[in-house]
């Protein structure tokens, strides 16, 4: 299996603008530019889509691993949070932090924090990061 994105970028870093777009076409030109990426401005950046990226994944594998434990959560709201540390050549994403927030029936909060932490190093996108990975959950 195999799922493609591409780029598009016209202009310097400062002043250009470029567009994603993806397979599925949910992102379809979508606007990306330094300001989206480092100010505040109308669109999307690589940091934000690996966010969402990592929050989806984490997501669907604590349903998988809820499911061979015999659980079935009836909400799950996942937020992912890139840190970006460093100025210049030493810039990097040095962080990923999950907080999850979940209704699961009849599971006890160590099942659920065991879980939580088999996902946040299994699932694909925490597997392809060579980052510090940590989470939070709550069970409510």
């Amino acid at each position: 299996m195999k799922r493609t994105a591409s780029a598009h970028w016209e202009g310097d870093l400062m002043a250009g603008k470029g567009s994603l777009t993806t397979q599925s076409t949910t992102l379809n030109k979508t606007q990306y530019s330094f300001k989206t990426r480092f100010e505040d401005g109308v669109g999307t950046n690589p940091e934000e889509l690996l966010a969402a990226a990592h929050a989806g994944c984490f997501t669907m594998a604590m349903s998988m691993l809820l499911g061979q434990a015999g659980f079935t959560a009836t909400a799950m709201d996942t937020t992912a949070t890139i840190t970006i540390s460093g100025a210049g050549a030493d810039m990097a994403i040095s962080a990923s932090h999950l907080a999850i927030t979940a209704s699961i029936p009849n599971i006890e909060e160590a099942k659920f924090q065991e879980i939580v932490k088999v996902a946040e190093q299994h699932c694909l996108v925490s597997k392809a990061l060579s980052i510090a990975i940590t989470s939070e959950a709550k069970l409510t």
